[in-house]
């Protein structure tokens, strides 16, 4: 996936870089390196568990206890 890919997918969910980065259970920073393709000059590389995540986000599913998938709005949020 590339930073173009990974910005196309969360424009394509209607998400601000925040909400993104809520879903995705990361910092909001991590999403901006993501879409810059660099951080502090050096490339960022999308790990394939945050690709997957996306796939997952895209077909509607927000998280997975091993049994049962629960929809993005009602999946635990993230402490």
């Amino acid at each position: 996936m590339s930073p173009d890919q990974f910005r196309e997918w969360r424009r394509s969910l209607g998400l601000k870089q925040k909400e993104a980065a809520e879903q995705l259970g990361l910092k909001k920073r991590m999403i901006q390196y993501y879409e810059k393709g660099n951080r502090d000059g050096r490339p960022v590389e999308i790990p394939k568990s945050i690709r997957l995540a996306c796939y997952a986000l895209s077909e509607g599913i927000g998280d997975f206890d091993g049994n049962n998938v629960l929809p993005p709005d009602e999946a635990p949020a993230k402490n």
